[in-house]
C-alpha cells in the first residue's frame, strides 16, 4: 500500500466517524428538543450550569480512565458549544452583554453561551441590569472584579437597586495587545483605548517610549480599534478580537503588566439554582452603625462552619455596604440558619457553582 492509499483510507475512517458524530449529535438534538417542551410546561430553567459543569466531570473522568488524547479544556471546549445549541433548540434566548462586540464581556459571553446564541451589546451596566427586570433580555453578562483594579462598583450599585439574581462566574484571562497600522513603533503617534486598559499596560507604554504619545481614553477597547483601524499614525490597545474584527493589525501581544490578569464575570437571569455540591454564594450585608456588630457577624459564619473567600466594603449612596462571597449554598443548612438570624441586612444576590477561589 502507497503512502497516497493510507492516507485515503485515513481519510474514509475520519469521514466514516464524521457520519457517526453527526447521527449521535441529531439523536441528542432531538432528546433536548422533547426535554425543552417539558421544561416549557414546568416553567424549568434552561441554562443549568451545576449540570453542565457535572456532565463535564464525568466525560473528564471517563477520559482519563480511557487515556483519551483530549485534556479537559478541549472536552470543556466542544461540549460547552453543544450545550449552547441545545439550549437555542430548547428555547432562544436574549443574552445581554457590556458591549460593544468584541468586548472582554461579550467573549465571557460567548464562552457560554457559545457562538450560535442571539446577543445584544449594552451600553452600560445599569442598562443591563434595567432589560433584565423588564425582561428584554433572558441573560445579562456583567463584570464584578478585575485582578489588578478590584470589585467593578457599577455592578454592586446594579445589585442594590434590582433584583436580578447570579447564576454562574466565569473568569477570563484579560490580554492586551498594540494594534497599529503603522509598520514601526516610531510612527505611533496617538494611542487609543480604554482608560483602565491603559492602566493594566504601563510598563509596556514606558519601555517602549509609548507614554511620550497621545493617549487618548475612549469607552471601549473595541471603539479604539475601530478608530485606529481608520486613522494614520495611531494605535489602539485592544484585545485581540476586536482587532480582528477591524482587520487592523497587530503589532505587539500579551503587553499588560501583570501575567496573571483576570476578570470576573456574573452571569445573571430571573431564577435560582439549585444546589450542586459545589457551589459559591454571593450577598450584599447592610449592618447598622452600631460597635462590633461586624465582629459579631462574621463570628456567626465562623462558628457555623462557612468559608468567607471575600470580603469587600462599599459606599453605596452614602451607605457602607459589604460585598461577600463564601462556600455554600444558601439552601444549605449551616447557611440558612446564618441568612435568617441576619435577613433584615442581607440580600442574596444568587447560589451558584464555584469556578474560583478569588482572583
Amino acid at each position: 500500500m502507497t503512502n497516497e492509499d493510507g492516507l485515503l483510507e485515513l481519510r474514509n475512517q475520519l469521514d466514516n466517524i464524521d457520519n457517526k458524530l453527526l447521527e449521535l449529535l441529531n439523536e441528542r438534538m432531538n432528546i433536548v428538543h422533547k426535554v425543552g417542551s417539558l421544561k416549557a410546561k414546568s416553567g424549568g430553567a434552561i441554562y443549568r450550569p451545576d449540570r453542565e459543569k457535572a456532565i463535564i466531570d464525568r466525560l473528564d473522568k471517563i477520559n482519563q480512565a480511557q487515556s483519551g488524547l483530549l485534556n479537559r479544556s478541549a472536552i470543556e471546549a466542544l461540549f460547552l458549544e453543544i450545550f449552547a445549541i441545545s439550549r437555542n433548540i430548547e428555547l432562544p434566548e436574549n443574552i445581554g452583554y457590556l458591549g460593544p462586540q468584541g468586548s472582554f464581556t461579550h467573549q465571557a459571553a460567548e464562552s457560554r453561551f457559545g457562538a450560535m446564541s442571539s446577543y445584544i451589546s449594552i451600553s452600560s451596566i445599569k442598562g443591563i441590569f434595567k432589560e433584565l427586570a423588564s425582561k428584554k433580555i433572558k441573560f445579562g453578562v456583567v463584570p464584578i472584579e478585575n485582578s489588578s483594579n478590584g470589585i467593578v462598583n457599577d455592578t454592586i450599585n446594579g445589585f442594590t437597586n434590582y433584583d436580578s439574581k447570579i447564576v454562574a462566574e466565569v473568569l477570563l484571562n484579560i490580554h492586551h495587545t498594540l494594534a497599529t497600522t503603522c509598520d514601526k513603533i516610531s510612527d505611533i503617534k496617538k494611542i487609543y483605548s480604554k482608560d483602565i486598559a491603559f492602566d493594566q499596560c504601563r510598563r509596556f507604554l514606558t519601555n517602549f517610549g509609548l507614554d511620550e504619545v497621545d493617549l487618548i481614553p475612549v469607552e471601549s477597547t473595541t471603539k479604539a480599534a475601530k478608530l485606529a483601524a481608520n486613522e494614520p499614525n495611531s494605535a489602539a490597545i485592544c484585545a485581540h478580537v476586536a482587532a480582528k474584527l477591524y482587520n487592523l493589525p497587530i503589532l505587539f501581544e500579551n503587553i499588560e503588566d501583570k501575567d496573571n490578569n483576570k476578570t470576573r464575570f456574573f452571569i445573571l437571569s430571573d431564577f435560582e439554582n439549585a444546589q450542586s455540591g459545589n457551589d459559591k454564594t454571593s450577598i450584599l450585608v447592610n449592618l447598622p452603625d452600631e460597635q462590633g456588630v461586624l465582629v459579631r457577624f462574621l463570628n456567626d459564619f465562623n462558628n457555623s462552619g462557612i468559608n468567607l473567600t471575600k470580603i469587600k466594603s462599599h459606599i453605596v449612596e452614602g451607605n457602607s455596604i459589604f460585598f461577600i462571597d463564601f462556600d455554600g449554598h444558601k439552601d444549605d443548612d449551616n447557611v440558612k440558619k446564618v441568612l435568617e438570624k441576619h435577613k433584615s441586612s442581607i440580600k442574596v444576590l444568587g447560589s451558584y457553582v464555584k469556578e474560583i477561589s478569588d482572583i
